[in-house]
């Protein structure tokens, strides 16, 4: 596997208490889970959460610390990465937001939130083809997703996988960067499928 940690939106919506908590670890099947670092896979994800999830966040523990419009938590994923938790106005309107941030670098959650309110900034809603398969995964449940096995080509072998269905053969196991639009379209809510797509910068 060969995580990389870019900032990355992976889950349009607005997710409940029940969502984001499964949102956490949307990680949790990789097969060196108890053996590699995984910071890399971690840092840099984020999604959208209700003033609720952000609230009750806040009222677990003492945070680690609290800085205007946002707040870490004192618990951490790993050595140095955290939950930080952000109350944004966002066009006149406040919103909520979950990322994993990188404290070893401080200005991690600062970039976060500018890159957080600069995406939800877009004139047009649209998706980007990585939004699009990260949505995928965020919202397919544990049963029909998964990671390439020994069975597959050393290259391929701890990539993410996803169960589709193809015509004539059935339903069966894709690499998830690897899916051509139609299964993307099928795999995607209704409301999601027609959203013009825009090249991430």
């Amino acid at each position: 596997m060969n995580p990389v940690s870019p900032i990355r939106k992976i889950y349009q919506g607005t997710a409940n208490r029940q969502l984001m908590f499964r949102l956490f670890d949307r990680h949790a099947q990789r097969p060196d889970r108890f053996e590699a670092e995984a910071g890399a896979l971690y840092a840099g994800e984020w999604f959208e959460i209700d003033r609720e999830s952000h609230d009750t966040m806040l009222d677990i523990l003492p945070p680690l610390w609290m800085r205007g419009e946002m707040f870490a938590l004192r618990e951490f994923l790993t050595d140095s990465i955290t939950s930080v938790f952000y109350a944004l106005r966002i066009d006149g309107r406040v919103r909520y937001f979950h990322a994993y941030c990188d404290l070893n670098r401080s200005r991690s959650p600062t970039e976060m939130r500018d890159a957080i309110v600069e995406r939800e900034s877009w004139p047009v809603r649209a998706m980007t083809h990585e939004e699009r398969l990260e949505h995928i995964w965020s919202s397919t449940h544990d049963d029909f997703r998964g990671y390439a096995t020994e069975a597959w080509p050393r290259g391929q072998q701890g990539k993410r996988t996803i169960l589709v269905y193809c015509r004539g053969r059935g339903t069966t196991l894709k690499l998830l960067d690897q899916l051509n639009d139609l299964e993307i379209a099928a795999k995607l809510p209704v409301h999601l499928r027609d959203l013009p797509e825009v090249v991430a910068a």
